[in-house]
């Protein structure tokens, strides 16, 4: 494990900077479990309120982002109809990191290379903050949902295949 110091990574530099407000967590990486159910559990936190970032390829749009609890599947068709295209799949694992800047476990909706649509299940909005990647296995930020719409520019919809909380 790395050497015990302030752990600054871009996501949270680009949120000092915006002066928003947040919380670093870390918690220890299994590179065999890296579903957001061990973060969950690793954390101790409600699987509800831990939300996992996907990336998908519309057909019209190009890639946009999911955020949705980690315990839920992400419905295509739901984010295609949200994101204005006709369908959307998810990225192949492999285009991850060249796309996004991040690798499995560690992508966050904050700082990837480019700005991308970012869509957020509407039940992040029930809570008062919620947790999502910090950019690195390892490592989550506790954030108000609200605040991490507004920064990333997402947009609030119904994007995954069940939707009771």
């Amino acid at each position: 494990m790395a050497k015990k110091k302030s752990i600054k990574t871009n996501v949270a530099r680009l949120l000092d900077a915006a002066r928003i407000p947040y919380t670093l967590i870390e918690y220890p990486v299994d590179e065999e479990h890296l579903e957001a159910q061990h973060v969950a559990d690793s954390i101790g936190e409600d699987i509800n309120q831990v939300y996992k970032t996907l990336v998908m390829r519309g057909d019209k749009t190009g890639l946009i982002v999911g955020v949705i609890p980690g315990n839920r599947e992400i419905d295509l068709k739901k984010a295609a109809k949200a994101s204005g295209n006709k369908k959307v799949e998810m990225i192949h694992m492999k285009e991850l990191l060249p796309l996004t800047g991040y690798i499995r476990g560690g992508c966050s909706p904050i700082g990837m290379k480019k700005p991308l649509p970012t869509y957020f299940q509407q039940d992040c909005m029930e809570w008062p903050q919620i947790y999502v990647s910090a950019g690195q296995r390892g490592l989550q930020v506790y954030i108000a949902p609200a605040d991490l719409v507004g920064y990333v520019g997402g947009t609030i919809s119904d994007i995954t295949a069940d939707s009771a909380s």
